[in-house]
């Protein structure tokens, strides 16, 4: 299969069908590859891996990787092998995620740390991650199997620096939340679009313009999964609303109402509030404050930021790659509500 070349003229799509059309086949060779990751020798592991890996998802980091690999000398057996390692990283953050954050449910579904508990899981995570990089040794290209390995770095850095800061007002400013979500989020984005330049040997320009579309895309990403946190329901998270700031994770909308307030606001309540059950009733009120119109507003003006930013860069690439399908994932990143 080779990339299809597309044109400046962005064509209104509305599906993650329609935006992954030129690279459908190798995506879906991609979800083939995680397939047989979930097979094991082992019956429990095969179990657990199942129950992780069988959900599906947005696919967005695979489909950015091999989409990126359009630009260049675009080889399906190279792409497909860093595009299913970039998913499987993720995954393996995910459930270490739920391990840290003590999750019971993720998308609707009962995580792995609640059916096998923590130590398996934690376990788990660590088979998936040493599988993802059997991955994208596979590739036999050291420049992206040393991204990769950077990347890892980066994330560890990202949600160290989540966990240690929790319940901290003073972590409250802006570029420390850039810094957190840069690590925990948008440094795959980066690597998704980087990577799949370097796998198609493109130029040092084309690669860093596609390493900093996908790190802003994924900054635009992880802003509107946030801010949804405090506005959208439980049955669209599947978790409950709330669920970073009960964690004592600061982000944007929380960050932006205490910068609105500095002196009283119900986000510095709830932080000192020292005993677990007594935070309750600051919580609900930190979640109502946020959701004000002009909170929201001001939060989505910095999503937009980001977004122009990426497509800023992506204009910076050659024109013969699929300019179309990435700006179109910018705008769905920017207006899902899911």
């Amino acid at each position: 299969m080779s990339i299809k070349p597309i044109g400046d003229t962005l064509v209104p799509m509305t599906t993650l069908d329609q935006l992954y059309a030129p690279i459908a086949d190798d995506l879906a060779i991609v979800e083939d590859t995680l397939s047989l990751v979930a097979q094991s020798d082992f019956l429990p592991l095969e179990a657990m891996l199942n129950q992780v890996l069988s959900r599906g998802g947005k696919r967005l980091r695979p489909a950015i990787s091999l989409l990126c690999g359009g630009f260049g000398d675009y080889d399906a057996d190279t792409q497909i092998p860093l595009a299913a390692s970039i998913e499987l990283l993720h995954t393996a953050t995910l459930v270490h995620d739920d391990v840290i954050d003590s999750a019971d449910t993720r998308r609707g579904h009962v995580t792995a740390n609640a059916t096998f508990g923590n130590p398996a899981s934690v376990m788990l995570g660590d088979y998936m991650f040493a599988h993802a990089a059997e991955l994208v040794a596979r590739t036999g290209h050291i420049g992206v199997i040393r991204l990769f390995a950077d990347t890892l770095m980066v994330m560890a850095k990202g949600e160290l620096a989540q966990d240690v800061s929790a319940f901290d007002a003073d972590s409250g400013t802006m570029r420390d939340y850039y810094r957190r979500i840069h690590g925990k989020t948008a440094s795959l984005f980066a690597t998704a679009g980087a990577g799949g330049a370097m796998m198609s040997a493109c130029d040092a320009q084309t690669i860093d313009s596609l390493r900093e579309y996908g790190r802003s895309i994924g900054m635009a990403f992880q802003i509107v999964d946030d801010i949804l946190d405090f506005c959208g329901t439980e049955e669209q998270l599947g978790k409950p609303v709330g669920g970073d700031l009960s964690a004592g994770t600061l982000t944007l909308p929380a960050i932006v109402l205490m910068e609105d307030n500095p002196d009283d606001n119900p986000i510095n309540r709830f932080l000192d509030a020292r005993e677990e059950n007594g935070r309750g009733e600051f919580l609900d009120q930190a979640l109502e404050a946020a959701r004000q119109p002009s909170i929201v507003e001001r939060c989505m003006e910095t999503v937009e930021q980001w977004r122009n930013r990426g497509l800023d860069a992506l204009h910076a690439a050659p024109t013969n790659g699929p300019r179309e399908q990435l700006t179109a994932i910018a705008e769905f990143v920017t207006q899902r509500d899911f």
